[in-house]
């Protein structure tokens, strides 16, 4: 019988063991999950936007009576500024001449005295606009035209 007894015994130590080992047995205190760092994500530049038409260009009559440069180029939206630095009064307007209809944004220059600058509208239409002076309507320096592109 002793020896049955020793088997029984072995057995309930292995039990025990076993239990232990797996976790199994008694009450233990739970242990919280360790953290995981969570990385910084890199943030995504943002993408430079490529070079277009400027959104305004400047006109300028000059001391001999030609308006430089006589073509500009802006966006849409943009507008344009003519500065008379002649020593006669000008107005601006959008051919065809006499109706003015083609581009009424630069209608907004409109006369300048000597000195005087003004800004058209906001040329929101992709276009082509041709202006000239109201009052000198076929003089080729006093004619130039607006690219919105």
């Amino acid at each position: 019988m002793t020896k049955v007894m020793w088997r029984g015994l072995a057995a309930a130590i292995i039990v025990a063991i076993t239990a232990a080992a797996c976790g199994g047995g008694g009450s233990s205190t739970p242990t919280a999950p360790t953290p995981v760092a969570t990385p910084t994500p890199t943030p995504t530049p943002t993408p430079t936007p490529p070079a277009g038409n400027p959104t305004t260009a400047t006109i300028t009559i000059g001391a001999d009576g030609r308006i430089s440069p006589s073509s500009v180029t802006i966006a849409p939206g943009g507008r344009v500024t003519i500065i008379n630095n002649h020593s006669r009064a000008h107005d601006m307007s959008s051919d065809p001449h006499p109706e003015h209809t083609q581009c009424p944004e630069t209608n907004q220059i409109g006369f300048l005295t000597t000195g005087q600058s003004r800004t058209s509208g906001n040329y929101n239409t992709a276009r082509t606009c041709g202006f000239h002076d109201h009052n000198e309507p076929d003089n080729t320096s006093l004619q130039g035209r607006i690219i919105i592109q």
